[in-house]
C-alpha cells in the first residue's frame, strides 16, 4: 500500500487503484455518520474533491490522489458509514479508479514513511 499526506491509502488491484482512508484518519474523525461517493465514470484530476465523509466531529473531503476515472464505488458505505471506523483498511474502501500510469504511485509514502508522518 501507498499513503498520501491527506491520510488516504492506495492499493493496486489489477489495473485499478483502490482508495480509502487510514485508521489514523478514521480515529481522528470519530464516528462516521454519512458518506457521499462520486459517480462511476467521473473523470477526476489530482486534488479534485470526489467524496465527502461526515462524522460526529467534522466533515471532510476525500480528494483524488491521481488523475483518472472512477470505475467503482463502495455503495455499502452509504448504507453503513460506520464501516469506515470498523474496518478502514479493508471493507471501507471508498472508490476505485483507473489511472494511465501506475508508476505515479511511486511518488507516495510507504507504510514506514506514513507512520513517521503521523508519529
Amino acid at each position: 500500500m501507498k499513503y498520501t499526506e491527506d491520510h488516504e491509502w492506495l492499493r493496486v488491484d489489477g489495473d485499478v487503484v483502490v482508495v480509502g482512508i487510514t485508521e489514523h484518519a478514521s480515529t481522528q474523525l470519530g464516528d462516521v455518520v454519512f458518506v457521499e461517493l462520486p459517480e462511476v465514470g467521473t473523470m477526476v484530476a489530482t486534488g479534485d474533491e470526489v467524496a465527502v465523509i461526515e462524522s460526529v466531529k467534522a466533515a471532510s473531503d476525500i480528494c483524488a490522489p491521481l488523475d483518472g476515472e472512477i470505475v467503482e464505488v463502495n455503495e455499502a458505505l452509504v448504507d453503513e458509514p460506520g464501516k469506515v471506523n470498523a474496518d478502514p483498511l479493508g471493507e471501507a474502501w471508498f472508490f476505485k479508479m483507473k489511472i494511465d500510469d501506475l508508476s505515479a504511485l511511486d511518488d507516495f509514502m510507504d507504510e514506514d514513511a506514513y507512520n513517521e508522518l503521523i508519529g
